[in-house]
């Protein structure tokens, strides 16, 4: 097993009170229940782990990228639900996963079909394996199209799989279990997957900036995007407050990441991006961090009926009108529309993204260009690359206020 495979890693540790997993895992005939807080039943058979999961059901919409998925830190206190029919075909490899140490996030996961053997060339071990080493509960063989569905139609909900001993229960006393847990409105969650430390991702090459970035739950692709082109990429915890990252690091520009929970909480990191605002300093965030943007600038958030989740998701950028294939992985948004332009403290502002799906904003920026974000992950990993040219633009963002700072300081 690899670095990432620490007997200490359960994913026990991550979820909420009320979860628990055995030590056994389990069998192809290990029963399994799926409840959902409105009394809804999903009967099926067990992978991974076993033992009692709670969070809130979700359903991605993306064919391919599992392991990106389930790595990635903003599904934190979430049990996603697979759209595919089968599941596992690829395995597991050392290579994909999102989150810095291998770790799995996601709270729990539902599948039609289990694939029965892997089949790829990077693939070290089976995704069954991998549940099992890190204390991931599965639930298979149930309706996924059913499931999906009444989540459409009724929202992202709490939920909790039940595996072996634990599906024996009576169902009533599991609706309790799962309506006890803490709601995702109104969770602070970036504390919770945060780095510890703080860590540097060397650029490529000759380095040609310095960017800060906020992890509030950070894919891993996104900095090796920074420094691919040229950008020393220091990774700070959520919150540390500005002043201090200015005085320690001196960087060119700040970057503000993804991440899980309501942004209606993140009101440190709001500070942060004023303060960075304040003194002139190029901002580039992305999901969470478009939130976060929003709010500094002015705008409210709100919790969506289902969010958007999937590598396939249509967004529109009203300032070139050039549509992008985007990935996305989010539950609440900003409040505002298409085009629609507001006043700053630092100046005029607009929205300059929606989605082609509902309308919902995908991102803002300063009319100066110092600042801006989008909702969705150009990073991809798993998704198309169409966005990737941002990384591009936050980069030549830097090199102009560093022209600019210069020339002044000449006069």
């Amino acid at each position: 097993m690899g670095k990432h495979h620490k007997d200490d890693m359960l994913h026990a540790e991550n979820i909420e009170k009320g979860s628990h997993v055995s030590n056994a895992p389990a069998d192809k005939n290990t029963p399994a229940v799926l409840v959902l807080a409105d009394g809804k039943v999903f009967r099926g058979r067990g992978f991974g782990a076993t033992g009692t999961t709670l969070g809130e059901a979700v359903f991605t919409t993306a064919m391919t990228g599992y392991q990106e998925t389930l790595t990635d830190p903003s599904y934190h206190r979430q049990i996603i639900v697979a759209t595919p029919p089968q599941i596992g075909n690829t395995g597991w490899n050392d290579e994909d996963s999102e989150s810095r140490d291998g770790r799995i996030w996601a709270a729990g996961y539902v599948i039609r079909d289990l694939s029965r053997a892997p089949s790829n060339w990077r693939s070290k071990r089976t995704l069954v394996d991998e549940m099992v080493a890190q204390g991931l509960i599965g639930i298979r063989q149930i309706d996924t199209r059913a499931l999906v569905r009444h989540i459409r139609d009724h929202g992202s909900i709490a939920a909790g799989i039940f595996s072996g001993d634990d599906a024996a229960k009576p169902v009533d006393e599991l609706v309790e279990i799962v309506r006890a847990q803490p709601s995702m409105a109104g969770a602070n969650l970036s504390e919770e997957v945060t780095a510890g430390e703080t860590y540097v991702i060397e650029p490529e090459g000759e380095p040609t900036a310095t960017v800060v970035a906020y992890d509030l739950g950070i894919k891993a692709n996104t900095p090796r995007e920074l420094a691919k082109r040229g950008a020393k990429v220091v990774v700070v915890p959520a919150n540390t407050p500005y002043p201090q990252v200015k005085k320690d690091h001196d960087p060119d520009g700040v970057f503000i990441s993804n991440g899980p929970g309501d942004p209606a909480t993140a009101d440190a990191m709001v500070q942060v991006a004023k303060n960075a605002l304040d003194d002139g300093m190029p901002l580039f965030g992305i999901c969470f961090g478009n939130q976060i943007l929003g709010r500094a600038l002015g705008l409210n958030t709100y919790k969506m009926r289902f969010g958007h989740r999937g590598i396939n998701v249509p967004v529109k950028d009203h300032v070139t009108g050039t549509i992008y294939i985007t990935a996305q992985n989010h539950g609440f948004a900003l409040e505002g529309t298409a085009g629609e332009s507001f006043d700053t403290p630092w100046g005029p502002a607009r929205v300059t993204h929606t989605c082609l799906n509902d309308d919902t904003v995908e991102g803002v920026a300063l009319e100066s260009g110092m600042a801006f974000s989008v909702q969705y992950h150009p990073e991809s990993a798993a998704g198309p690359h169409d966005a990737h040219n941002l990384f591009d633009d936050f980069m030549a963002l830097m090199d102009r206020a560093g022209s600019i700072d210069n020339q002044e300081g000449q006069n």
